[in-house]
């Protein structure tokens, strides 16, 4: 099998690819597995009683999410459009989001067989492996969007937060301090407060006793639900307009596919084909199609008043 095969396999989503789905239905099914496995594995008896197969089954995971990897680098240069040398594009893919999340799932197994660590903090840790499902669902992909297009402005956001969260302390440490120096008794320990305030959980394990301090705490909870909203009205309105580009997309194929009045098999195939690569519900997309026929039979019966022809 050559490079390009295997790149092809390896790409998620393929369509007409009866090999690439039925691998990705495997690997699926495996990190699902392995998810399955790390959990019960803190179970201390099915721990105990099942530590050899679970050791096996963590052996054989590990082989094939290493295999998976070194393939993955391999045949990265099959799609990069670059000129650089095949070294220079792998070592580019290495440091990739998605390759460092393959890398992070295999580590832990490799840094336990070198370096003496508590086996409970390597089994969590195999916890990131669930993290490779972003790569089959479109939704996980699109919040991914999202984040890396507005990374900006909700870091900004997020400093604004945190300024917020340091006045918020210090104001409190100056009010409060003397009254309850064991949980206002620095900046530092009042950070616990600010934090749980801000976020609006607001525990209770901690809280003002003194009249300023009570309407000081009642000003900052006032300000946070601002500040916490921000980020998510962030998120949504990015996420809504990702959400409106892939049906403008499948919109404008849909009109291509039509426009010539006749929509034969493998055009349909072709709209099924992104209909599933953009994560659009069927239902959606076939209410779309209805549509856009409806109008363009509508306009095909608006005739000029002078000439008679159809303004199609």
């Amino acid at each position: 099998m050559n490079r390009r095969r295997i790149a092809e396999i390896l790409q998620a989503k393929r369509q007409n690819d009866p090999v690439g789905t039925i691998f990705d239905g495997m690997l699926i099914t495996l990190i699902l597995l392995n998810v399955v496995a790390v959990v019960v594995a803190t179970v201390g008896d099915i721990q105990r009683e099942y530590e050899s197969q679970l050791f096996l089954f963590e052996v054989i995971s590990v082989s094939v999410f290493s295999i998976e990897y070194l393939c993955r680098v391999w045949s990265s240069v099959e799609f990069s459009n670059s000129n650089e040398a095949n070294w220079k594009i792998r070592i580019r893919y290495i440091f990739s989001p998605m390759a460092l999340i393959d890398l992070a799932a295999i580590l832990p197994f490799y840094l336990g067989l070198f370096v003496n660590l508590d086996l409970r903090v390597l089994r969590i840790i195999r916890l990131v492996r669930v993290a490779k499902l972003s790569r089959y669902s479109s939704a996980m992909q699109l919040l991914l969007n999202v984040f890396r297009k507005e990374h900006r402005v909700l870091l900004a956001s997020l400093s604004l937060l945190l300024m917020l969260m340091i006045i918020a302390s210090s104001g409190i440490y100056l009010i409060e301090h003397s009254v309850q120096p064991d949980h206002f008794g620095s900046i530092p320990q009042a950070m616990w407060w600010a934090m749980a305030t801000l976020t609006t959980v607001g525990y209770g394990d901690v809280t003002p006793i003194t009249p300023l301090g009570k309407f000081f705490a009642g000003t900052i909870t006032v300000l946070s639900m601002a500040m916490v909203a921000l980020p998510a009205g962030i998120l949504a309105s990015s996420f809504s307009e990702q959400l409106r580009k892939k049906r403008d997309k499948f919109r404008a194929k849909v009109k291509q596919v039509i426009s010539d009045g006749v929509v034969d098999t493998e055009e349909l195939n072709e709209l099924e084909a992104l209909r599933k690569q953009l994560g659009i519900d069927r239902e959606d997309a076939e209410e779309l199609f209805a549509l856009i026929n409806l109008q363009r039979k509508s306009k095909s019966h608006i005739k000029c008043p002078h000439c008679g022809k159809s303004l199609n």
